[in-house]
Order: structure tokens, then sequence, then C-alpha cells
């Protein structure tokens, strides 16, 4: 069963870059009546059009039909899980997936930022707090007015590449090569190598490494930050267990170091 908030659009995939006019559509895959009702009208009030999935498989269904703009998302679903519908979905999209999670699952949240999700939060919540996590990601996101291809994080390095004895990065192309071999970094991933490698032999604090890649609205902790620096040694290093590319700087942040010629 779908709810419509405000009627329905159409669109071409892509979410909101392909949307001239309108609300934005908000794709809610949430079982739990109370919240969903809390939800509806709370979001509709904050201007978003609402569709509901009351479980996994129909949230992947949905998504397909409905083209939202972004996906609220909770973790325990019938038929098909949050984590398996956020997995499913980013085979196909790179629309904004905020994950609701229950308080404590921190084992559960760190599962689903390395499948994709792009923040979290836990039940319960304060509406304020979810709508400013959703503009935030919205903002950040292909086609909002922060986004790469509007020049999100342009002072970075957007032209030439950079190279080591280990790893090669096109910042013109956004391809990645280690040890000659090409690894394919989503779109943070990406952010996060570039920022560290452009300051190489540096250490680049935490909160540094939000603003830059997260930007200064980010509102989420650092445990975003720590699942991005996990993914990207399992892509890069050697040995992601004993990591010599990225070192962590212990209660400050992150040095990238690269081998010598």
């Amino acid at each position: 069963m779908t709810t419509g908030v405000a009627g329905k659009g159409g669109g071409k995939k892509g979410g909101r870059s392909a949307r001239s006019e309108g609300p934005l559509e908000v794709l809610l895959a949430e079982d739990e009546e109370s919240f969903i009702d809390a939800l509806v009208i709370g979001l509709s009030n904050e201007g978003f059009r609402v569709t509901v999935a009351r479980d996994g498989v129909e949230a992947v269904r949905l998504f397909d039909e409905s083209n939202p703009d972004i996906i609220l998302l909770d973790l325990m679903l019938p038929k098909m899980s949050g984590i398996d519908v956020c997995r499913t979905i980013r085979t196909r999209s790179n629309v904004p997936i905020i994950m609701v999670t229950a308080k404590g699952a921190e084992i559960d949240t760190v599962v689903a930022l390395e499948v994709g999700a792009d923040d979290y939060v836990t039940k319960p919540y304060r509406m304020r707090e979810l709508v400013a996590r959703m503009r935030a990601v919205l903002r950040r996101a292909p086609g909002g007015p922060d986004s790469t291809d509007r020049g999100e994080n342009a002072d970075l390095g957007t032209e030439g590449s950079w190279e080591s004895s280990q790893i090669k990065v096109d910042f013109d192309q956004r391809r990645v090569f280690v040890r000659g071999v090409e690894v394919h970094l989503r779109r943070k991933e990406f952010e996060l190598l570039r920022l560290l490698v452009e300051n190489s032999g540096r250490v680049l604090t935490r909160d540094v490494l939000i603003d830059r890649v997260w930007g200064t609205d980010y509102i989420g902790d650092t445990k975003t930050l720590d699942v991005h620096v996990k993914r990207l040694r399992s892509r890069i290093e050697a040995d992601p267990s004993v990591p010599v590319l990225i070192t962590t700087v212990r209660g400050v942040g992150y040095r990238f170091a690269s081998l010598p010629d």
C-alpha cells in the first residue's frame, strides 16, 4: 500500500535533478504505523511529498516507480532488510539514503554505512534533527546546490593527477589505480582520498576531513568518517589490517603517507 502526500510527480531516473518544480519526493520505508503517521504529517508540513513502503520488497518496487529524491530507510523491515534494500538500490542509483536504526545498534549502523547509506538517525529522533539531516544530504547530492557537479570541493583539486609508487589518482576522470590495477571508489571515498593525497605527509584532523568532504553543515557523528576510512583502506592498502598509506594519528586524525619511489 502506498501513501501519497500532495500527489505524485513524474520525472526521469535521476531524482531531484530531473525535477524543475514541485516538492521533493521522499520514499519512507517503515513498518511501524506510529512512526509512519508522524513522519507523513511532519514531512508534509515541511514541504516534502511522501510515498510509504511498509516492507523491503515494496521499497525496491516503489523506488523504481516513484523516482524519489531521498529515501528514509528503516533497518528492520519485513520481507527484505533495510541493509539489503540499500545494497540493491546502490547498484542502480546514488539517490541519498538515510538509514533509521534502533538506538545502540552500532554494528548495524556501521554495516549500513558500508553498503552505501549517506547518513543515519537512531530511534527515537526529533523531527527537527531528521529534517536538518535530510536537507544537508540533499544539498550534497548530485544535482544539489553543493554537489560535485556544481563545484563542491573544487578547492581540493580538479585538474591533473597525483602519483606515487603505490597509487595514482586521476582527478579529471575520477579514477584510481593501486599498484597498476584500477579500483572503483564511491563518490565520498574518492573525495576523501583526494583530500588526503593532496595533503600527503600532513596530519588532517577529523574536523577538517568532515568539513571538507561532508560539508560544514554535517551534524552527524564522526563514525561516518571512520567507516569511510576503513572502506578506503580495504580498497587501496596491501594489508588493510596494517595500513601504511592511510595512517591514524591517535586523538587527532589521519595522514596519507605514500611509500617512496
